[in-house]
């Protein structure tokens, strides 16, 4: 284990001064008094009111997709003129220089597909109009030479690159999995599917195991986690033996060559490696995928799953053998030593606990639960945490981490150091709605709608406007909704299903990177009660009914409230 003083590399907070007055800075400080307290409450097992908690959260709700719909339409008006496809970078980035080129692995990955979602839940019409042009472009002018493989296009020249591999897994990996995970089988979908189909068919690394994405971990481990969503979804047995050569590469070679780590990027001739395995992004998708595939492979009892379940063991407790004392895990270490590379914490450390978290799931190994409950509970001592040198992405990230964790085991103290690590990522955002003006502002948007999604309960509305708050408590098994808006409102108010289980073909709901978490949700096929206390009525609904959207009305300046309840005869 490594030790590591949380005083040495703190950020400073910020101190950009929010504009509009006494009211703009103070409001926003009143609302997180509230919500402190209400951590504090919960921490102390004395619930607060729940109506006042979803009134509270409808708040903060509606500032993320208010910050999320502005960070769209400040990207917008920078997209090409005929492709309609966004640059890598704006004039003014803050992360690297202005860039005339889209390229799939970063505009497409990581900026893209949250536009996409931010657009499904706070601009429908952009939904159906803009973004779906911006997919049929996105085909046209990057699938290279008849194929399915994107390149990178340049603004300036019109020029296509050759086919971009590693563009298409991470394209498939942080955004199209990100869009199916919410939305299901969209045109996205699709998009993805066709990727991995011919990526297949065109791997490029050969070795004894068979044709291989790649030879990095990186690169592997994103097709092995699209994989893991695709072979439940479609059942193609083609994709099924791809994801078993992948895995078998590392179960059989790799893995027991680097200590049991997956290292970087492996010499299939030499056998060699790099000596080290970074535990963040760029490294750590193999941890994740590797574990999400044993998971499919234990579900539908596939012979695969007995030869790497001991396999991922040992490559999950070394991961928690090199944690510094509060569980943080480190962004490089040496695989044999398990010695450190440079000291800095990963902010990716959820995605790995994650996978921790999933072998719990499946084996019911109370250790590795008992790590990822360590690691939440620690959590405050990393408040204003410098997790990227001081960029947005690194609390983006790492929230990100917390929230995919709390879903399953909500502490207390993360529920408090997400509330408080919130108010640092948002001070970023610019007046004009950017933030640092580079892809990675995307992931500024998915961390709000994660956050935002949470304090709805997985609900949300359609349409939704600015101003209108939609916010939820849970209460044992009944949900207390809460609607307020500033002026007349009707529309539809869409609960979340069991995505894991109807979309995915999952038994459990295992943690995956790039999921969004259910919080509340209906099954189709049961009754449930919903209740509005002040007009004293009570109706019955199907959950299918509510998925596709109860019609809800809010009077200008006033609230709807309604408790929903499985419907008990």
């Amino acid at each position: 284990m490594h030790s590591l003083n949380p005083s040495l590399t703190r950020f400073p907070r910020t101190t950009r001064r929010p504009r509009g007055g006494w009211l703009a800075e103070w409001a926003p400080r009143l609302a997180g008094a509230f919500l402190s307290l209400v951590t504090a409450a919960a921490a102390l097992g004395q619930a607060p009111d729940a109506w006042a908690e979803a009134r509270a959260n409808g708040q903060r709700s509606e500032e993320m997709f208010h910050r999320a719909r502005r960070m769209l339409h400040g990207w917008l008006p920078y997209a090409d003129k005929e492709t309609l496809l966004l640059p890598d970078r704006l004039p003014g980035v803050q992360r690297g220089q202005p860039t005339p080129v889209y390229t799939p692995h970063n505009s497409g990955a990581d900026n893209y597909p949250f536009l996409i979602l931010t657009s499904y839940l706070t601009d429908r019409p952009l939904y159906g109009g803009r973004m779906l042009e911006m997919l049929r472009n996105e085909i046209r002018y990057t699938n290279v030479g008849g194929g399915a493989i994107p390149g990178n296009f340049d603004f300036l020249s019109r020029e296509l690159g050759p086919p971009s591999f590693f563009g298409a897994g991470e394209y498939a990996k942080d955004g199209l999995i990100a869009v199916t995970e919410l939305l299901g089988r969209t045109p996205w979908y699709w998009r993805m599917l066709d990727m991995m189909e011919d990526f297949r068919r065109r791997a490029p690394v050969k070795t004894r195991f068979g044709n291989l994405p790649d030879t990095g971990a990186e690169l592997n481990g994103d097709v092995l986690q699209t994989l893991a969503r695709l072979i439940p979804m479609t059942g193609d047995a083609a994709l099924l033996r791809w994801a078993g050569q992948i895995a078998d590469a590392y179960v059989e070679e790799i893995l027991p060559a680097n200590h049991w780590l997956p290292g970087y990027r492996w010499d299939f001739d030499k056998k060699t490696d790099t000596g080290y395995t970074r535990l963040r992004d760029h490294g750590n998708e193999m941890i994740v995928g590797l574990t999400l595939l044993y998971a499919v492979e234990r579900e539908r009892g596939l012979p695969g799953a007995a030869r790497y379940e001991p396999a991922v063991r040992r490559m999950l407790d070394r991961v928690l053998e090199s944690a510094n004392p509060d569980g943080m895990l480190f962004n490089v270490v040496e695989n044999a030593t398990l010695k450190p590379k440079d000291g800095k914490l990963s902010d990716n450390w959820g995605y790995v606990y994650g996978a921790i978290y999933t072998f719990y799931q499946l084996t019911g190994e109370v250790k590795y639960r008992d790590a990822v409950r360590k690691v939440l509970r620690n959590l405050p001592k990393y408040r204003n945490w410098d997790w990227e040198n001081g960029g947005m992405d690194g609390y983006a990230d790492s929230i990100e981490s917390a929230i995919y964790l709390v879903n399953r085991e909500p502490a207390p103290e993360a529920l408090g150091w997400i509330e408080s690590e919130m108010k640092v990522l948002t001070a970023y955002q610019r007046e004009d709605g950017t933030v640092e003006r580079w892809y990675g502002d995307g992931n500024f948007n998915r961390t709000l709608l994660l956050y935002a999604l949470m304090k709805t309960q997985g609900c949300h509305l359609n349409p939704w406007e600015p101003g209108v708050e939609l916010g939820a408590a849970r209460r044992g098994g009944s949900l207390y909704l809460t609607l307020r808006s500033p002026r007349a409102w009707k529309g539809s108010l869409c609960f979340d299903s069991a995505r894991h289980r109807r979309l995915f073909g999952y038994r459990a709901n295992y943690v995956r990177l790039n999921e969004w978490p259910e919080w509340f949700t209906v099954d189709e096929n049961t009754l449930y009660r919903l209740e509005d206390p002040d007009a004293k009525r009570v109706e019955i609904r199907l959950g299918s009914e509510l998925i596709r959207g109860y019609e809800l009305a809010a009077a200008a300046g006033g609230e709807r409230r309604l408790l929903v309840s499985r419907y008990r005869p």
